[in-house]
């Protein structure tokens, strides 16, 4: 028996849709590569990475201030409080450079994830 009526369905398939195409974002401590934010800038500020390959991104928010951790290219916008370790999923890239900020700050420089 289906818990959802014939009306409802679509409604819940688009709200599914919708969440499972959000950037993948966890909370987790699984392996990958670490970038750290403290003292106002990213270390490293650039990451070398194998393209056509995923890849999971470890960032830790050393500071004493909320930021955001953001990329346009890369899709991806999360707001981090102090000490907060977040785990950022990121398809395979494809060849090229896809640059990351701190959009609560702009003073802060920018950094690049560079697939070859």
């Amino acid at each position: 028996m289906n818990r959802y009526s014939p009306r409802v369905r679509p409604i819940v398939f688009a709200l599914l849709s919708a969440i499972l195409a959000l950037p993948t974002v966890a909370h987790s401590d699984g392996s990958g590569l670490d970038l750290r934010f403290a003292d106002h800038h990213f270390t490293p500020q650039n990451l070398t990475v194998p393209a056509g390959q995923p890849l999971i991104v470890k960032v830790l928010n050393e500071s004493n201030e909320t930021i955001e951790f953001e990329s346009f290219k890369l899709n991806r916008e999360v707001a981090m409080t102090p000490g907060e370790t977040i785990t950022v999923r990121i398809p395979a890239l494809s060849p090229g450079s896809y640059d990351f900020y701190d959009d609560f700050h702009q003073d802060v420089p920018q950094g690049a994830i560079v697939a070859k």
